[in-house]
């Protein structure tokens, strides 16, 4: 969702520029800072942004630059002489001297400082102005599509590696059988010092060793993987729900370590954590 537009015309002796940012964010959260003259097309800067960004924290800029003329508010010295005439007399009739910052004060008093009437803008000007917000809008998107398609390049590498860590578990599963019977053994024989019936031992270890089992997990979690890359490949804004679907791959991950009852495959589990962490804080940015 993050993404930078900006737009500039000139309309007569004006130039209009127009700014369109954008972060991440859950919903639509738009803030609007828009010149006095354009303020009642507001709502119709609002609807279209919204529509065209749909989600995330946006900020729009609207601002008119007076050519190289600067526009100052004007000091009325008419006003100011009379204020400084009452005060002075005043000043007399109470025996009060006049402040040293007088000027200072005049400058603040109620209508010294002239400010110049806001002026509504033409049809014209606010067809420029809104051309000048579709092509930031434009530029946003583009921006974004970028920033995209380099997202999609992580995810699939992101992807792969967890399927290939997923691939290595297998040669540890046979090897984590005999290590479960051979500790209990162990622990019967030399620990304990037990007495046991091999029969009823190998139907506990069946029993045991079924609890642990991890096909299910591994199949599915081969199969969020997929989904992911599906709907990544979706044209559609999908990012609520490739955050969904890393949820349920961290769901798998987690049971998977915690059923590995083996150092080697718990390393994998942890190396499958990373790579998901990385996806976790990049799907955020995804609309």
């Amino acid at each position: 969702m993050t993404g930078y537009g900006k737009s500039v015309a000139i309309f007569q002796d004006k130039k209009i520029c127009v700014e369109v940012r954008s972060l991440n964010g859950k919903a639509m959260d738009l803030s609007t800072r828009v010149a006095s003259q354009f303020r009642s097309h507001e709502m119709e800067i609002r609807s279209f942004v919204t529509t065209m960004l749909e989600r995330g924290k946006i900020d729009v800029s609207i601002w008119v630059e007076q050519g190289d003329k600067v526009e100052m508010p004007s000091i009325n010295v008419a006003v100011m002489q009379g204020y400084l005439e009452q005060m002075s007399a005043a000043s007399e009739n109470l025996g009060i001297k006049l402040p040293e910052n007088v000027l200072e004060v005049l400058l603040r008093m109620p209508e010294v400082i002239a400010r110049k009437e806001v002026y509504e803008a033409t049809d014209d000007e606010w067809n420029i102005v809104f051309d000048c917000l579709k092509k930031a809008v434009e530029e946003l998107l583009e921006f974004r599509r970028q920033e995209g398609l380099a997202l999609a390049v992580k995810f699939q590498e992101k992807i792969s590696n967890i399927s290939q860590l997923l691939a290595s578990v297998e040669p540890f599963e046979k090897e984590r059988v005999e290590k479960i019977r051979t500790r209990i053994k162990d622990t019967l024989e030399k620990s304990l010092g037990v007495e046991y019936d091999n029969n009823r031992f190998e139907q506990e270890l069946i029993f045991y060793i079924e609890k642990l089992d991890v096909n299910e997990e591994k199949q599915r979690l081969a199969n969020h993987l997929e989904y992911f890359i599906s709907t990544m490949n979706d044209e559609r804004g999908q990012g609520k729900k490739l955050g969904f679907i890393a949820q349920e791959m961290g769901r798998e991950i987690n049971t998977l370590g915690s059923k590995s009852n083996h150092a080697e495959m718990q390393n994998i589990v942890v190396k499958m954590k990373d790579e998901l962490e990385q996806i976790k804080e990049q799907v955020l940015n995804v609309m």
